[in-house]
């Protein structure tokens, strides 16, 4: 797409595009956006948009919205006449610094950080959701859309209009879909990135869940990215898939007799921190209704051929060698599972210690598990140095604060009541 200003406004004007979406991700992974005019969009190059901030920022009202124009993309659900194109932007403080709860920034920063020490970084995703009937007045039901199963066709498989729509949608927009495919759950879909720098696919992914809602509502269905909406079905995974080259050699291999001493040690460190992060990759009570179900890891372990493995290391002929990791949830803030994984990776590679890869990969071993609960998560997240020294503190203090009354108001439930509280306070927003 166009890299300055003034070819921007040059598309502006010749595509008839009549609204500017300035986006952003707030701290909780939630797209949030300004509407401008044609006519604005050269002062907010030049100045920012302003915003009264006060539900993001509590020591100040206003923030400014600065687009960055590396990330034009036409909305193409929306007229072809009076077009809606959108930018992802930077927070900035009144006096012109950097936000301290734009964590899309904060994640910019350190991956410039990692190419100054000779690191080269691709991340993709691959992300589960289920499509569900609408009943008479239009409102989401529990019912889902089919009843099909792994990788079915039609006339089984009935969301693939769905998918087929949403997959044009997103290349249009100069996202990149792989694939596409029906699940095991009745009614559970996936699509898979392409893999790209870490921030653009985060910015895609953020972005792709309001692609798949817009289109699913087109369609006359609702999609929902909840972790466990249906409990006697499988849960929606958010997989993470990392390439990366330390002065342009791939760390790992495509077999793990292949993996260097640093792509080990990258393994290692991730292994070492999951449960520390975890409740940041899991940040729903529901998320821990997926753990251990299905293919769903429970343990903190790797694996070359078990689909139920924490990380998992594919073999796949013609791709660049790459790591999984497969317990996180489409919930979750992308910018800051991003930033937590790759620094825990990278602490392993700085230690030098590849312990854990190697007694995993020796086997016969007892595996300790990732948290059993969110409550249990909250605690060890608080209690962490890695995640005091990787994440700002107003952003620690918002997101463990809003874990902690979801935790509350879940507690308050009888346990009979607690599928019922979940479906309401997630079903519909994630």
């Amino acid at each position: 797409m166009s890299t300055s200003p003034k070819e921007i406004l040059k598309f502006v004007d010749e595509n008839d595009v009549k609204f500017i979406r300035l986006t952003f991700c707030d701290i909780f992974g939630n797209l949030k956006n300004i509407a401008i005019m044609p006519n604005e969009l050269e002062h907010a190059f030049a100045y920012g948009i302003p915003f009264d901030a006060s539900e993001f920022n509590k020591s100040n009202s206003d923030l400014f919205l600065i687009p960055d124009i590396s990330t034009l993309s036409v909305l193409p659900w929306r007229p072809k006449s009076g077009r809606v194109v959108r930018f992802f932007c930077t927070l900035k403080n009144p006096d012109g610094s950097d936000f301290a709860g734009d964590i899309r920034t904060n994640l910019i920063n350190y991956i410039n950080e990692l190419r100054l020490n000779g690191y080269s970084c691709e991340m993709g995703t691959r992300c589960e959701f289920y499509l569900f009937e609408l009943d008479e007045k239009g409102n989401p039901t529990n019912i889902p859309h089919d009843n099909g199963g792994y990788l079915d066709v039609a006339p089984i498989d009935k969301c693939e209009n769905a998918r087929r729509e949403i997959c044009l949608s997103l290349e249009e927009m100069g996202l990149k879909p792989k694939s596409s495919c029906h699940k095991h759950g009745s009614g559970q879909n996936e699509i898979d990135f392409h893999e790209n720098e870490p921030v653009t696919a985060a910015d895609d992914m953020v972005h792709y869940k309001t692609v798949v809602k817009s289109i699913a509502a087109q369609c006359g269905l609702f999609a929902s990215f909840m972790p466990k909406p249906l409990p006697n079905e499988h849960g929606s995974a958010l997989i993470f898939s990392i390439s990366i080259k330390k002065n342009g050699e791939h760390i790992f291999g495509d077999v793990p007799e292949n993996i260097s001493h640093e792509g080990k040690c990258f393994i290692s460190g991730i292994l070492r921190r999951i449960q520390e992060i975890t409740a940041f990759l899991n940040p729903t009570t529901n998320s821990y209704k997926r753990f251990g179900a299905g293919y769903a890891p429970q343990y903190v372990n790797w694996s070359s051929e078990n689909c139920s493995a924490l990380i998992k290391i594919p073999h796949i002929a013609g791709t660049p060698p790459r790591i999984e990791i497969r317990s996180a949830d489409a919930s979750c803030n992308p910018y800051i599972a991003f930033r937590l994984i790759l620094a825990a990776g990278i602490e392993g590679i700085k230690s030098g210690d590849y312990y854990l890869y190697e007694k995993n990969r020796a086997g016969g071993i007892s595996y300790e598990k990732l948290p059993e609960s969110f409550e249990d998560a909250i605690v060890i997240a608080k209690n962490s140095d890695f995640i005091k020294n990787n994440l700002p503190e107003h952003v620690i203090e918002t997101l463990i604060n809003y874990y902690q009354i979801q935790v509350h108001e879940f507690n308050k439930q009888t346990s009979e009541n607690q599928d019922s509280f979940e479906h309401k306070y997630y079903f519909k927003t994630l």
